[in-house]
């Protein structure tokens, strides 16, 4: 397994794919949320509770859990790439257990996105707690707590880097995948909090376990008030952890099965 694994690093090390995600990463938790921050929620239209109050920190950095669709997106092309170029039936002749290159890609890009989701949310505070002294405010959340709660986004990062490998293990074509995995992220599950009865299904789906994580309430929030209807009930944060991690392993255990039974000529 040792020598899998130091291929897949090899690999990723090996393009500018890894250093290109990690700018994005930067740019994304020090970009965003400075410029949110900077801006002030009690500025946007509709506006938000301002950074002096706990709600306010709370959505701004929520808006990095929209930021999902990037690990989500890497771990899909981990895999897809290799059918995509053919390299797939290379690396399967050098190792025909092939759990066992799925599962180094798994670790590999389970670990990469550790990485991204550090780089993401330590930009964040570093922007975040920038933007505030700049303007002279307090943040409403003690600092212990906004530094938890970049935490939990780092983690959700990793589960959807190894959902974004799973996907790609399952679908197997590049553009196929990619288009399940951001439009389900994107549209799908927003449709089905629109749709009464299937809308209470949401806390159990990766984006309603994702918000129950990282306490970003503010898009079931809106989405009831245009309809008119009763918030949805988020699950706490360890329970929507627990989910996201469940959602993981299943997309993972699929990663491990399925293919072992499919031809990939």
């Amino acid at each position: 397994m040792k020598p899998l694994i130091h291929a897949e690093f090899r690999r990723l090390l090996a393009t500018r794919l890894w250093l290109g995600t990690l700018l994005v990463a930067a740019l994304l938790g020090g970009g965003l949320i400075g410029l949110l921050a900077l801006v002030g929620p009690e500025n946007f239209d509709p506006p938000m509770p301002g950074l002096h109050t706990e709600a306010g920190v709370r959505a701004v950095m929520g808006f990095l859990g929209f930021t999902a669709f990037v690990p989500a997106a890497v771990g899909t092309l981990a895999v897809t790439s290799e059918y995509r170029h053919r390299t797939i039936n290379f690396t399967f002749l050098y190792a025909p257990d092939r759990w066992r290159v799925l599962a180094a890609k798994l670790i590999t890009y389970g670990f990469a996105g550790m990485i991204y989701g550090l780089v993401l949310s330590g930009t964040a505070a570093v922007a975040l707690f920038g933007a505030a002294a700049a303007r002279g405010v307090s943040l409403g959340l003690p600092t212990g707590t906004v530094i938890e709660l970049l935490g939990r986004l780092a983690v959700a990062m990793v589960a959807y880097t190894v959902l974004g490998v799973g996907m790609g293990a399952l679908i197997r074509h590049q553009i196929a995948a990619l288009c399940v995995v951001i439009g389900y992220l994107y549209g799908a599950e927003l449709l089905l909090i629109m749709i009464p009865g299937v809308r209470d299904l949401y806390p159990l789906l990766p984006g309603g376990a994702t918000a129950a994580l990282t306490d970003f309430t503010a898009v079931a929030d809106a989405m009831a008030q245009q309809l008119s209807s009763e918030p949805v009930q988020l699950l706490s944060p360890l329970a929507g952890a627990l989910v996201l991690l469940g959602y993981t392993a299943l997309a993972s255990t699929a990663a491990l099965l399925h293919p072992m039974r499919r031809d990939i000529s």
